[in-house]
């Protein structure tokens, strides 16, 4: 009984195990799918479509047909896609890959096989037919067709607010992308030409958010959306061209058909699209009407000139304001310096810039701040100032001008210079009589003359201490203030070079009280020496100084002008220290 048992029980996995074979295989073949399919069977000579060579298997070494044999040539791809889900327990799994082709001839062809390895196993696709009609039937998708809704076409326009401004007048460039309802623009454009913007002063305006607009190009309806704005003032008169904005820009063109997820298929592909050469005519400014002291001021402005006291004693500073405010030019211009009568020492200005670019041009305004110190005791003027600027809304020249400030020095030494001098055009025909009193006479007279004269001396010699420590004061203010400078320009040799120059020249000043004028190597080493300067400070400080004066009339690197920023503030620092 048992052995019976035994033998049907194995006559019968027997077959269980021959039927789940005759399964597994039936169920194998009857999963592996690997076809081909075009978007279109019709084809224009003109037009692109799409070829997919899909499979439900993870196949390799992909052969694709040889499309140029057949007639077409490869404008994209291959591109693979590979899509997988598990629905409800049923996993499904598909690969694709994907060309864009464009016929190189009419009449019936036929895209032949592909081949995917899979196991050991060589899967081919049945062939396609396609039938590439004449050109004429459609038009290039690329083309524009007038009144039509849908435009096809990718398109770079360089928007230009005027085309003749006056130099110095603003222009703002917007460079627009315009692209056809069918189009889905990506957010990577390869920049490969950028105008650089030669005789203008220009500022950029990158667009980090991109928004789509509804406009019109050459009369059709299209969407485009903002690349950038650049804001330019033209420096010369004439005829100025811009090099074109080029670049590269990846897009899909929208098939109609819908993915498993159910998102819209789209034919990837690039274009690279050029705003072409701008060119604008550029007027000189009028010459008619110009006034004598125009420097250049383009816009719409306020000016005025404002100390901060006008009653002092003698060598206590002044502030003194000069600012133009407005729309315009600002950054490009330079502001009147300030005249006063002599016993009013003038030293240079702080420049400051509290001036916005926005799309439109420049707003604010600019500040030369001026140091005054007076010299003697009296009552002194600081003469008005003008400053001329062109209107370009009148189209007219306009000069604004500040009113006389009057400086009360309340006390210190009397001005020697405005003694009048004695009038000798007669004295030289006229002799003193020969007397035995002409000794004792000329010395009665020379001991009070003497005794002013000293008089004036000490009042002088006591005034100067309070002189030279507000020189001093206002050159160790100005050395801090052109060092910042400095260092706010780290980016811009020119400017860089010039505050840091200013900067040591006004430390010396403060430390050595000598003028600009007296700053050889030779008497600096001197000075310095004179003070127990070590030797490694002083060949430092004036190396330094040469190389700012070199820098400015030759090229220099980022890592040269961080290197001389760095020295400086280390040997201010040390030479501060030593002369203490």
């Amino acid at each position: 009984m048992v052995t019976i048992f035994v033998k049907e029980t194995t006559m019968k996995m027997n077959r269980i195990v021959i039927f789940l074979l005759f399964c597994v295989g039936q169920l194998s073949w009857s999963q592996m799918q690997f076809y081909a399919e075009s978007s279109k069977n019709n084809v224009h000579y003109n037009e692109r479509f799409s070829v997919d060579f899909i499979m439900n298997f993870d196949g390799d070494n992909f052969e694709e047909p040889n499309f140029e044999a057949s007639g077409f040539t490869v404008v994209f791809g291959p591109s693979q896609s590979i899509s997988s889900s598990i629905i409800y327990g049923k996993a499904s799994y598909t690969k694709t890959y994907s060309f864009v082709l464009k016929p190189n001839k009419k009449g019936l062809t036929t895209i032949k096989q592909a081949a995917i390895e899979y196991n050991g196993k060589i899967y081919k696709t049945a062939p396609i037919k396609i039938n590439v009609i004449d050109g004429n039937d459609a038009p290039d998708p690329n083309t524009i067709t007038p009144n039509k809704t849908n435009t096809s076409g990718l398109f770079l326009v360089a928007d230009i607010s005027n085309t003749s401004p006056y130099v110095n007048e603003p222009v703002t460039i917007t460079y627009k992308l315009y692209f056809g309802y069918n189009l889905r623009i990506t957010n990577d454009f390869g920049e490969i030409s950028v105008p650089k913007y030669n005789n203008f002063w220009s500022q950029n305006f990158p667009i980090t958010n991109f928004v789509g607009y509804e406009g019109s190009y050459k009369g059709n309806k299209m969407r485009y959306t903002i690349l950038k704005k650049v804001v330019l003032y033209p420096q010369k008169a004439g005829l100025l061209q811009i090099d074109p904005l080029i670049l590269q820009i990846d897009y899909e063109t929208i098939t109609g058909k819908t993915d498993f997820w159910g998102d819209p298929i789209g034919i990837r592909d690039s274009k690279r699209v050029s705003s072409g050469v701008q060119s604008l005519q550029i007027k000189p400014l009028p010459e008619a009407g110009k006034p004598a002291d125009f420097a250049g001021a383009v816009g719409n402005f306020q000016f005025s000139m404002t100390p901060t006291r006008t009653s002092v004693k003698n060598g206590e500073p002044i502030d003194l304001e000069l600012i133009v405010s407005g729309n315009g030019n600002l950054k490009l211009f330079n502001l009147p310096k300030p005249k006063a009568d002599d016993e009013l020492e003038i030293y240079d200005p702080e420049h400051k810039e509290q001036v916005v670019t926005n799309e439109s041009g420049m707003t604010g305004k600019i500040i030369d701040k001026y140091t005054i110190i007076p010299q003697y005791k009296g009552n002194y003027a600081i003469k008005p100032v003008q400053f001329s600027y062109f209107d370009t809304q009148t189209k007219s020249y306009k000069t604004l001008s500040s009113k006389e400030i009057k400086i009360d020095v309340l006390d210190g030494p009397a001005p020697t210079g405005n003694n009048p001098k004695p009038n000798t055009a007669n004295t030289a025909t006229i002799k003193p009589k020969e007397t035995k009193t002409s000794a004792w006479w000329y010395s009665l007279i020379a001991v009070p003359i003497l005794g002013v004269i000293a008089f004036v001396w000490l009042k002088k010699k006591k005034q100067k201490p309070v002189l030279e420590e507000a020189k001093t004061v206002v050159s160790e203010r100005l050395s801090k203030i052109y060092l910042t400078e400095a260092k706010a320009n780290l980016d811009n040799k020119d400017v860089f070079y010039v505050a840091l120059e200013k900067a040591l020249h006004n430390f010396l000043k403060a430390k050595l009280n000598i003028e600009t004028s007296e700053m050889s190597k030779d008497t600096i080493r001197e000075l310095l020496k004179a003070k127990k300067v070590d030797d490694t400070a002083i060949s430092g400080f004036i190396k330094l100084m040469e190389n700012s004066d070199m820098a400015r009339y030759a090229p220099a690197s980022s890592t040269a002008i961080h290197y001389d920023y760095d020295e400086a503030e280390r040997l201010i620092n040390t030479l501060e220290k030593q002369l203490s």
